[in-house]
């Protein structure tokens, strides 16, 4: 059993408390969980939901600026890999826009801090939105593909298919939401394990089935409710701070293991949570 990291459940569990803009459940958004997902080692992706996942959402929270500055970076990439991607200008002052709104954050400011005392990011400002751009939006190429067609934001937080019938990453709510809203998404059930918590309504982490445009996704997990600068915090210093591609953090009712997988060390490949049981919280 993987021990969990003390000093970064120390550190989570402080961006946790300081992630003002997260939406509280059942006031700010509603889920449905509705029945469980097939076995997707079986490639069993039967529908046990016959209704969205999300039964409301309060759009307002939209309107504030990370949220606003998320969302504009959602239509800006092709989802299939193999597609190489184009960058134009406008987008990568996107990019920036979103940068400069999340690092005047109390989460970004604590992550900053605690990665310039561990020697991990440059003091300045302006060289940490640098290090923060080359982890999470300069282009690689992915498996299978010579030319550069992915980026660690695109992959987490946006979703890409390959060969059009698999979904991979894609480990966002507010993506899913929006795009189970547009009528993209097919929610087909929550996942549980032998070794995971029954999922609760109230819970902000969900492992769900769900396809999306032809593709379908055996076996996610999400961060539910939670603002962009959060998720965007937590990752960074997991791909800083630890050399294993697994990290186990303790925080608020939560004991979750970040996977985290980097690529050629420069840039996140993918990264998510998995919740693992905790006493009698979940």
């Amino acid at each position: 059993m993987m021990e969990s990291d003390k000093e970064l459940s120390a550190m989570v569990q402080e961006l946790w408390d300081n992630d003002t803009n997260r939406l509280k459940p059942g006031q700010d958004y509603r889920i449905s969980l509705q029945g469980k997902a097939g076995d997707s080692m079986a490639f069993d992706y039967n529908d046990a939901a016959g209704y969205p996942l999300f039964t409301f959402v309060d759009e307002n929270i939209f309107k504030k600026e990370t949220f606003l500055a998320f969302i504009s970076l959602l239509d800006n990439y092709v989802s299939d890999t193999g597609e190489p991607e184009i960058v134009t200008p406008e987008e990568v002052t996107e990019n920036h826009k979103f940068l400069d709104s999340i690092i005047q954050t109390p989460t970004m400011k604590l992550a900053h801090k605690y990665l310039v005392e561990k020697q991990l990011s440059p003091k300045d400002d302006t060289q940490f939105k640098e290090q923060l751009y080359r982890i999470w939006f300069e282009l690689y190429a992915r498996r299978g593909s010579s030319r550069p067609d992915s980026s660690g934001f695109e992959h987490v937080f946006v979703g890409e298919t390959r060969g059009g019938r698999t979904v991979i990453g894609f480990h966002n709510w507010i993506q899913l939401y929006l795009q189970e809203k547009l009528g993209h998404i097919d929610y087909k059930g929550y996942s549980v394990n032998a070794n995971s918590p029954q999922p609760d309504e109230n819970k902000h982490i969900l492992a769900l089935q769900f396809s999306w445009k032809e593709g379908i996704k055996p076996k996610g997990s999400i961060f539910i409710g939670v603002s962009p600068e959060f998720e965007f915090a937590l990752y960074t210093l997991c791909f800083l701070t630890s050399p294993n591609e697994r990290v186990k953090v303790q925080f608020s009712f939560y004991d979750v293991e970040i996977v985290c997988h980097h690529y050629n060390q420069k840039h996140i490949g993918t990264t998510y949570p998995v919740c693992n049981m905790k006493g009698m919280n979940i």
